[in-house]
């Protein structure tokens, strides 16, 4: 089976270094990076909701896109939110990397579709940003299919029917869905609050990346496997789950022992 995740806005440059691979839409990224090019720090900040000095970074970024072939780094090792606090991936050893090149996806919305190892430049565009581009108003526009078609043939490659989808709602919009041909199931990650379970935004985002690294370490091939998560004191609630949302509930206790 697949698995899905979504990038970070937070970056670390400071990743080990290993064999790095060619992202797949590499021509892509450059004609984003082209298109970008031509939009102000004014418009950047605008665009994506962040500062000046942010957005100034940014133009910089995508100013020597084409030029920083000496700066770059493995997706997986660069990205350094939430998500990638509980994947890991810096202590994944060279083996549960080669797994996880051929299984793990990392959603993008400069580069369409990453691996694990793939080589990305420093950069900053978020899938929902409105960027107007040569095949309509936003992002979802200019990828269109693309990702589930490339999404079905990497899964057609593993012998695969799964995607185990641990992206935002935001990157997973980039999966055309009538296009897609696999099985999604999206795990749910809930913390026991007096009022109910809940979904915590931060403590989910890094449940995330730990079903990721908890796939890749087991080596899970059957979707099955999952409802064995028990990482970050979390546990399978059959009570509520569904056949495609399976739940998995962390007690107070049990996220206190956790952050301790």
């Amino acid at each position: 089976m697949l698995i899905v995740i979504s990038p970070a806005k937070r970056l670390d440059w400071a990743a080990r270094a290993v064999a790095m691979t060619t992202p797949r839409f590499q021509d892509d990224a450059r004609a984003l990076a082209q298109t970008a090019r031509g939009l102000s720090a004014a418009d950047l900040a605008a665009l994506m909701d962040i500062s000046p000095s942010l957005a100034a970074l940014n133009v910089e970024r995508f100013q020597r896109f084409d030029e920083g072939q000496d700066d770059l780094r493995p997706a997986a090792l660069a990205f350094a939110g939430d998500t990638y606090q509980g994947l890991e991936a810096s202590s994944l050893d060279a083996d549960d990397l080669r797994f996880a090149q051929d299984r793990l996806c990392i959603l993008s919305g400069l580069y369409g579709l990453l691996r694990p190892l793939d080589a990305i430049a420093p950069y900053r565009l978020e899938m929902g940003s409105r960027m107007a581009n040569e095949k309509g108003a936003n992002l979802y526009a200019y990828w269109g299919d693309k990702i589930a078609r490339a999404l079905n043939a990497q899964a057609a490659a593993m012998k695969s029917e799964t995607l185990i989808n641990c992206a935002s709602v935001e990157y997973f919009s980039a999966v055309d869905r009538g296009a897609l041909s696999l099985q999604v199931i999206t795990p749910q990650f809930l913390e026991d609050k007096p009022g109910g379970p809940k979904i915590v935004s931060f403590h989910a985002k890094k449940a995330r990346g730990a079903m990721a690294r908890f796939i890749i370490e087991r080596r899970l091939t059957d979707p099955a496997g999952i409802l064995d998560f028990d990482l970050g004191g979390y546990a399978y609630a059959a009570d509520l789950s569904t056949a495609d949302k399976p739940a998995f509930l962390r007690s107070a206790e049990a996220a206190s022992q956790s952050a301790a």
